[in-house]
């Protein structure tokens, strides 16, 4: 029986299950609750770039793979930085949007890309191409792709690195001082320190899931991703119906670490849970010593510990996270260019970009906080990039 490809513009013209049958659950993004959470509750606004145009295989009348996608009329909350690709075709006269973009808005995590199985990774990756060449679009993008979606892509699907900071329990740890007890005595004390702030400061910590959240709960964690955005004078994407929503429909999933002071919530960091993995997202409070590294990273470490999950990615960005344990981790993305004269000069872009992001990952694994190899952490489903491995190949 021949397969078809299908365009679908709303989620919800699929069956939950359906779509939830093509991955096996363990990362939270990419399921439908989430998906189309994001479309239902007001999230994707086209005037920011975002128009869902999901990618599904038909094998009759039976969905057999598919992959989250959006047209794109700019690099709005994607993490992956392509605005010099967008200038370089402006200089030649040339539209770079719209494009094409498999992936999770607003979500810089990796993770499955396409669902379903293997042998059908082929059929979609050719279904991406022949919508860039019908629609006269520029590209085709799939980012934060696991490793194991790598042999789907040809060598025309330009590959892009980049480096975030993760924690992985790679030596078993049971409790945070067992964790502690494998860092260099200088980083051991300061984590000591900046968690001594906090506590002499009377702040409480609570660890509240979506189901145990309570309507002040949920408005404070929004009061605080607003603060943050606000902050930095940037548009915040997600509504409140959609942190209500992730309560309601990811209850043990969605995550959150409240810190109180006098009975009054100062700071949250809200998270997401996937079957062994902590995935930290956004936070917002007040400005108090040690506050923001015990919210965003140490409550989600114990979380971890006590929970039994093997790896915590806390954000995209920041180095100050390698000294709290979070060591360099390799993530991915794949690029199809439609115009092969565009197409040459960015292999060469990429294939450049790559060995810079390597030899800075070399240079940051010598800060690791850990003394010696084997309590040191590595990265499970990405790339390797173990702290050793990088004193080794110097």
């Amino acid at each position: 029986m021949s397969v078809t490809a299908r365009w679908c513009r709303r989620l919800d013209e699929l069956p939950a299950g359906a779509w939830d049958a093509l991955h096996d659950g363990t990362h939270p993004f990419i399921g439908y609750a989430f998906l189309q959470g994001l479309e239902q509750e007001g999230c994707l606004r086209p005037d920011w770039g975002w128009n869902p145009l999901h990618l599904t295989l038909w094998e009759g009348d039976s969905l057999v793979a598919a992959a989250p996608g959006y047209l794109k009329h700019n690099s709005h909350g994607e993490f992956v930085f392509d605005h010099a690709w967008a200038h370089a075709y402006a200089r030649y006269g040339q539209e770079y949007f719209p494009k094409w973009l498999c992936g999770v808005p607003y979500s810089p995590v990796t993770g499955p890309r396409l669902l379903g199985a293997p042998t059908w990774r082929p059929h979609l990756l050719a279904a991406m191409r022949e919508l860039v060449e019908r629609s006269g679009l520029s590209s085709a993008h799939v980012n934060f792709h696991p490793v194991d979606e790598d042999t789907a892509f040809d060598t025309d699907w330009l590959e892009r690195n980049d480096l975030q900071y993760h924690w992985h329990n790679r030596a078993g740890w049971t409790n945070f001082e067992a964790f502690l007890g494998a860092m260099d005595h200088k980083r051991r004390k300061n984590i000591r320190q900046e968690r001594a702030k906090v506590q002499r400061a009377g702040i409480r910590m609570r660890v509240v899931h979506g189901d145990e959240a309570s309507q002040d709960d949920l408005a404070a964690m929004y009061g605080f991703y607003l603060k943050t955005f606000n902050e930095y004078g940037n548009s915040p994407a997600l509504t409140p119906q959609f942190l209500q929503h992730l309560a309601t429909a990811m209850p043990r999933q969605l995550v959150m670490f409240l810190a109180d002071l006098d009975g009054r919530p100062i700071a949250g960091a809200l998270c997401l849970r996937g079957h062994d993995t902590l995935y930290g997202r956004y936070w917002g409070g007040d400005t108090l010593p040690g506050l923001h590294f015990e919210t965003c990273y140490y409550q989600g470490l114990e979380y971890c510990l006590r929970e039994g999950l093997a790896r915590f990615e806390p954000g995209a960005q920041g180095q100050h996270k390698i000294a709290r344990g979070f060591l360099p981790t390799l993530v991915r993305s794949r690029h199809w260019i439609a115009d092969p004269s565009f197409r040459a000069p960015l292999a060469q872009w990429c294939a450049d970009e790559r060995v810079a992001v390597a030899q800075q990952a070399l240079e940051l694994a010598e800060h690791s906080p850990f003394r010696d190899c084997t309590g040191a952490p590595t990265p499970a489903h990405n790339a390797p990039m173990h702290p050793c491995e990088g004193r080794a190949r110097l």
